[in-house]
């Protein structure tokens, strides 16, 4: 798990990366708020096409030469955005990093999955190191353009090939026999689509939240607080940090109170929290980030765990969607958030994320924890087991 967790550390870099470079590309080329946030949506809309392709195809096959390639796709795209001055080229480019991590996330859920044998805890830490990705890439892309502004790109593709390495160390670390490989393929228990469905259309919603937070709340918190750069860096770092903290409690808070409780919780507080990014003004503004970052990452590892469990015969598909696509799916909504922004002004068109945790909350509102699969014998199992209560005596 520590090596897959930060193998996905350094995949996520490349998540965060492309929304930490939307300021440089408005600063050096002159981009427009709908132009800047156009990349964000290269980087999202492949991604979010062919993301369920890769979880359906880890379903038939385990695949995990599949993680340091994809690892190696994502980092060169976002490594060669700033060599050119077409926009058209770093559409491209970008587009590249998306199918990249798109082709990352579903094997990577499968391989974590196994390895974590269902614990909830166990995947928090393993998408922790997703977050730290996320919250490094701002400070990692800050510094590497002041050494020679969007020309000194290519040394971001440093963490993918650290990446590739680690994925290589994990895939031999999670060997499973082929026996034990295909009874997992066999597990028990009926899909529940209507249950991921409205899961589905919860996680969309955070998603659109979090990528237009990510997209504009550098140039935003300029604006607000009247600083610099670096307190648009700082912004987008505690959006992105604050979502390590928020991973971690959410598996021992589900643990201790259940997942779909949790989950609710987590979006009924997202709703305060980014109505303050809004509408604080000054220093308190970095406290409503602090606390939106929680509320939207509180619940992510759980998304992940549920839609498995929701549909227990495509576990791949189902890390493809709730790790992947419907989080990816969030950068279609920019280049609209971006051409509000560009005929009113950045708070305006941030408004309307208030409302979407709230109908994400009324997604969840009739959900329940999904029925629990019987268990499949071996490390490969793709069924997950409730942890027991810690006053509870242990399983045979």
């Amino acid at each position: 798990m520590t090596l897959l967790s930060l193998g996905h550390a350094c995949v996520d870099i490349y998540q965060g990366a492309v929304a930490a470079l939307v300021p440089f590309f408005v600063a050096e080329r002159a981009y427009t708020y709908a132009a800047a946030s156009g990349i964000v949506l290269a980087a999202s809309l492949l991604s979010s096409v062919v993301q369920p392709l890769f979880g359906a195809l880890t379903d038939k096959w385990a695949m995990p030469w599949l993680l340091p390639l994809s690892t190696l796709a994502a980092g060169v795209g976002v490594a060669l955005s700033g060599i050119s001055g077409s926009y058209a080229l770093t559409l491209a480019v970008v587009a590249v990093s998306g199918i990249g991590v798109a082709a990352y996330h579903p094997e990577a859920a499968r391989v974590a999955r196994h390895a974590s044998r269902g614990s909830h805890t166990a995947m928090g830490w393993f998408s922790l190191g997703g977050n730290l990705g996320f919250a490094a890439a701002p400070l990692l892309v800050s510094a590497v353009i002041a050494i020679g502004g969007l020309p000194a790109s290519p040394l971001l593709a440093v963490p993918a090939l650290a990446g590739a390495v680690l994925c290589v160390a994990a895939r031999r670390a999670v060997t499973a026999p082929a026996a034990a490989t295909a009874a997992a393929r066999q597990a028990t228990g009926r899909d529940d689509w209507p249950s991921f469905i409205k899961l589905s259309g919860a996680i969309v919603c955070r998603s659109i939240v979090f990528v237009g937070l990510s997209a504009f709340l550098s140039l935003y918190v300029r604006q607000r607080t009247a600083g610099g750069a670096v307190s648009g860096t700082a912004a987008l770092f505690v959006l992105y940090l604050g979502g390590a903290a928020g991973t971690v409690a959410g598996g021992k808070l589900a643990t201790r109170y259940g997942r779909i409780t949790v989950v609710r919780w987590s979006y009924a507080l997202t709703v305060l929290a980014v109505a303050g990014v809004v509408f604080v003004p000054g220093p308190l503004l970095y406290v409503c980030v602090a606390l939106t970052s929680v509320g939207l990452y509180v619940p992510f590892s759980l998304h992940v765990t549920l839609g498995q469990d929701y549909l227990p015969q495509r576990v791949g598909t189902a890390g493809g969607v709730t790790l992947g696509l419907t989080v990816s799916i969030g950068g279609l909504a920019s280049p609209l958030l971006g051409a509000i922004a560009d005929s009113t002004s950045l708070q305006t068109a941030l408004t309307p994320l208030i409302a979407l945790p709230a109908l994400g909350w009324l997604f969840l509102r009739t959900l329940h924890e999904p029925d629990m699969p019987e268990a499949v014998t071996g490390r490969a199992t793709g069924t997950v087991q409730p942890e027991p209560a810690e006053d509870a005596p242990p399983r045979a």
